[in-house]
């Protein structure tokens, strides 16, 4: 289906929307004052939860257990990259680049849930395209979006599918991209912000602009960024070929995102909108590793590639009620067609001078639904607040692996085939849950999800070319559906202090990676294959914590407990019909990872701050008793700055301890670590909307390791590189101008 199809879809449904919407509920109003011409007396509904500049009733960041990191926090802390986020953010949170997305409490892919305005991103995965095919792996699809295009950034922790539905396992990330208020203050009809930043790390130059105008009642926005660099740097020193270089290869990219949003508001408190948006990045690679003396490709002759595309449209509505006689207290709905796709691949020639490449393309286009509505109401001496959310998506999977090989046996046994099939799926989730405040500064809030897939693959197209398909058996249609309970208890010691305990329990459907892929190498005698009967994964959440905001210190503190069942993870076996050494999916009988997780800032009246955020985490296999590697060691991010209207300074420390020993004599354990960032900026006053912000990383060049990022490594294998090919950046320096209008 074209793009112009598309939006002809959307644009009549957006028709529909604007004259289908119920005319009864109530005109919306700002809710500090009575609604103009409403009776005295009428009841002032609660504060909704505000994010940015935005009311979003019903949020899933909308839980004691998240908290948003604003956009001038992240244009404070100079955050232009996922890693940024974990070491200058929250120390909770790390960047997993083998799944391409975030890492929260010792889990990542598809254990996170991502949401860009609403919209969840799949998780895209070929296990046949990983390990020896490391420079084709396509894996992740979280990774797609600009964070100069973001007005928040909401981190949603623990185990809790109530909040965001299938794949909550370790949390979520709500992503919030701009909307036309950021932009467009108070008394003003139109608002802008240009920005560039310079980055030594990868030595990128980026630039973006955002403007927004509105006229009368109806808003229009407009976002667009591109970036160009090259590698990012590590901490090697060796620029040879083959197996004993060190430094990074080098790379080259291009990346760019556009974002369009209308907003028209209408009597009776509604909004509707259309958003498009695109992300884009194109990534080569001299693989300059992998030529040379003891390596299989021509020096100069063998590169690596990577694309990674998000594409979508959507329809958005917001209601927002101020009097209890509306109907509804608030209600949001987005009808959206989203495309993913991910495609990496090498090109070059084999040390015999015999072209060589392969290209690994996964793709996901979906069709969906969201929406969500509120009701405020008292009953007896209760006060409740229901809301019910309702997802449901359509989407198309499929993946193809292309190949060029030296001999022509081999690419048919190996490639010119899809390892995975092309898969029709449904999924549907429905969520309640009622906020009772019982008075006295107690509430609980019971909740349910409901959450049911269904899944079609074909064995036409490029699978029927499979040579695994025969041998190890044919797919079969999946369908299931789980329920998910939770239990939330707050309680206010005073307006500015919370505490809080949570029950919550989380599902994951399997992968369409996990259930049907066929992978058969004869030559090698091995096969990576899925298991179409594999349970969803489950999980029991449990949490205490504490939110407070008392006298310049914010922040907030927890400790938490996540049971899981029926973890997917792959053992190896050999088949005894076939002498086939199978890597396949299995459910692991149980898994657990507890932790506890800090973080605090103290303001003073002369401008002084302090600041400090702490994790640690650790998480065990049930069926092996060994520890689990995807949790990263303690760390924490201490500091502290001065600021005032015209200038501000932040000196911070990123410590991290060692990953701890799991008993394999061939794994890289990553040593701890202590670096030290310092950033500064200035607003100049003879300029109006000026900020020149600058920062040096890693001030004294130290050398470390991402434990999460090295924690496959086996440093003895013959394929491995020397140790510092593995480091982090050494120093760096990033400078920003940031013009707002």
């Amino acid at each position: 289906m074209t793009t112009r199809h598309h939006c002809a879809a959307l644009l009549a449904c957006a028709a529909f929307f604007s004259t289908a919407l119920p005319l009864h509920i109530s005109h919306a109003q700002d809710a500090s004052t009575p609604a103009a011409g409403a009776e005295e007396g009428a009841t002032i509904l609660k504060k909704l939860t505000v994010k940015g500049n935005r009311i979003q009733p019903g949020s899933v960041a909308d839980t004691p257990l998240a908290t948003e990191v604003s956009q001038e926090e992240l244009t404070e802390k100079q955050v232009t990259s996922f890693d940024d986020i974990g070491r200058s953010v929250d120390a909770g949170v790390n960047y997993s680049r083998a799944d391409a997305g975030f890492n929260l409490r010792g889990l990542s892919g598809p254990r996170i849930v991502t949401l860009v305005d609403g919209i969840p991103i799949p998780y895209l995965s070929n296990s046949a395209r990983q390990g020896a095919f490391a420079p084709s792996n396509a894996n992740g699809g979280a990774d797609t979006f600009d964070f100069d295009s973001l007005s928040s950034l909401d981190i949603v922790r623990g185990a809790d599918s109530s909040r965001a539905g299938s794949g909550m396992l370790g949390g979520a990330i709500v992503i919030n991209t701009l909307e036309p208020e950021d932009l467009i203050t108070d008394g003003r009809d139109w608002g802008a912000i240009f920005k560039s930043t310079y980055d030594t790390e990868d030595q990128s130059i980026s630039g973006s602009a955002a403007i927004a105008k509105r006229i009368e009642n109806t808003s229009v926005l407009f976002q667009g960024g591109y970036r160009r660099g090259h590698e990012r740097k590590n901490n090697g020193d060796d620029d040879s070929y083959g197996a004993t270089r060190s430094e990074s290869n080098p790379a080259d990219f291009d990346q760019y995102n556009l974002l369009f949003k209308v907003r028209q508001e209408l009597e009776g408190g509604h909004k509707i909108g259309l958003t498009a948006e695109r992300f884009r990045r194109d990534l080569d690679t001299d693989l300059r590793e992998l030529q040379g003396p003891g390596r299989t490709y021509q020096i100069g002759d063998y590169d690596g590639r990577e694309l990674r595309q998000r594409d979508r449209l959507s329809l958005d509505y917001d209601y927002e009620a101020v009097s209890s006689d509306a109907f509804f207290t608030a209600a949001r709905a987005t009808l959206y067609w989203q495309r993913l796709k991910k495609e990496s691949g090498t090109d070059g020639s084999t040390s015999l001078g015999v072209p060589y490449g392969r290209n690994n393309e996964i793709e996901n286009d979906t069709w969906g639904f969201n929406g969500s509505v509120t009701k405020d109401f008292d009953a007896g001496n209760l006060s409740h607040s229901v809301r019910a959310s309702l997802e449901a998506a359509k989407s198309d999977w499929s993946q193809y692996s292309f190949g060029l090989c030296p001999t022509p046996t081999t690419c048919p046994m190996l490639n010119n085939q899809a390892e995975v099939p092309d898969v029709d799926s449904k999924t549907f989730g429905f969520t309640i849950e009622d906020e009772i405040d019982f008075g006295n500064n107690f509430a609980l809030t019971p909740g349910l999800r409901f959450d049911w897939f269904d899944y079609k693959p074909s064995t036409g197209g490029g699978f029927a070319d499979n040579p695994g398909l025969p041998i190890f058996g044919a797919v079969k249609d999946r369908q299931e559906s789980q329920l998910s309970p939770k239990l939330l208890a707050t309680y206010d010691i005073t307006p500015d202090v919370q505490v809080y305990a949570q029950w919550a329990m989380a599902f994951r459907a399997p992968t369409i990676d996990e259930l049907y892929s066929r992978f058969y190498n004869p030559m090698g005698n091995y096969a990576q294959l899925g298991n179409p009967d594999l349970k969803p994964e489950t999980g029991n959440g449990f949490e205490v914590g504490s939110t407070f905001d008392v006298g310049g210190l914010t922040g907030r503190v927890s400790a938490f407990h996540n049971r899981y069942k029926n973890f997917i993870e792959t053992v190896t076996t050999i088949n005894p019909t076939t002498g086939i050494m199978e890597f396949n999916y299995t459910n692991v009988s149980e898994a657990t990872i507890s932790g506890v997780e800090l973080a605090a800032t103290k303001t003073f009246d002369n401008g002084v701050n302090l600041h400090a955020s702490l994790a640690y985490a650790y998480g065990k296999n049930g069926d092996t008793n060994q520890r689990l590697r995807s949790v990263a060691p303690f760390k924490a991010i201490i500091g502290g700055g001065w600021s005032n209207e015209v200038f501000g300074f932040d000196l911070s420390s990123t410590l991290s301890a060692h990953m701890p020993d799991d008993g394999a004599a061939t794994t890289f354990d990553a040593p701890g670590y202590g670096i030290v960032d310092f950033t500064t900026w200035w607003t100049p006053t003879q300029a109006e909307g000026l900020r020149i912000q600058a920062g040096v990383y890693n001030v004294f060049d130290k050398e470390y390791y991402s434990a999460l990022a090295v924690r496959d490594v086996n440093l003895t294998a013959p394929s491995s590189q020397p140790r510092q090919w593995y480091s982090e950046p050494g120093r760096t320096f990033k400078v920003s101008l940031t013009q707002r209008f």
